[in-house]
């Protein structure tokens, strides 16, 4: 497993200074509307605030996850968009540990968000979402020379540019990610009205 990068007040800073200077795109912003308007459905919304009331997040973390791990799937596993009829067979393998097959999708994004730590974190604001999203799918974008934004927070807002992991360890320095980044997601909940989040 990578090394986590740690949590301190400099990559704060970079994080919000990031969200600040970001805007959508113009040729995704529709795109973005109307996922962010999806995922904050007041069904969707409820199984979110269900799984975020469990681990102490909240239910907008627990929906832009959804968004990136599973495309807002509730027939697919948070840990990594793996289906619910069988344990995780992509890394994190073999999750959930408990239960059998076919998992309540509550039970197993509880599982994936505890198996993150989600439960231990406390810091929600714009920073703190923006390092949980990152170290949830990783930092190797962060490890790169020069760093590059990565497009898991960053795609579709003028922050992310191009550069991508086309496989596992295979780097492209001009594929450009076609996935909304959970920055973007958030930016649009915020200017939509359906979250207050703080700088």
């Amino acid at each position: 497993m990578a090394r986590v990068i740690p949590y301190n007040a400099d990559l704060a800073d970079a994080y919000r200074n990031l969200f600040a200077a970001a805007t959508l795109r113009p040729e995704r912003a529709g795109e973005v509307a109307r996922m962010a308007r999806r995922l904050a459905e007041p069904v969707r919304a409820n199984r979110y605030r269900t799984v975020a009331d469990r681990i102490g997040a909240p239910w907008f973390v627990v929906g832009i996850l959804h968004a990136l791990e599973a495309s807002l799937d509730f027939g697919r596993h948070l840990h990594n968009g793996d289906p619910l009829s069988a344990r995780t067979v992509r890394v994190p393998k073999a999750r959930p540990l408990n239960g059998n097959p076919p998992f309540a999708w509550e039970d197993s994004a509880v599982d994936a968000l505890l198996l993150s730590g989600l439960d231990a974190w406390d810091d929600w604001s714009v920073a703190g979402v923006a390092y949980i999203l990152e170290r949830y799918n990783g930092f190797g974008y962060r490890r790169r020379t020069p760093p590059v934004p990565s497009p898991y927070l960053w795609s579709f807002t003028t922050v992310y540019v191009s550069g991508k992991y086309v496989a596992d360890h295979t780097w492209s320095d001009t594929a450009v990610s076609k996935q909304c980044g959970g920055m973007a997601l958030l930016l649009a909940l915020r200017d939509a009205g359906e979250i207050n989040v703080a700088d």
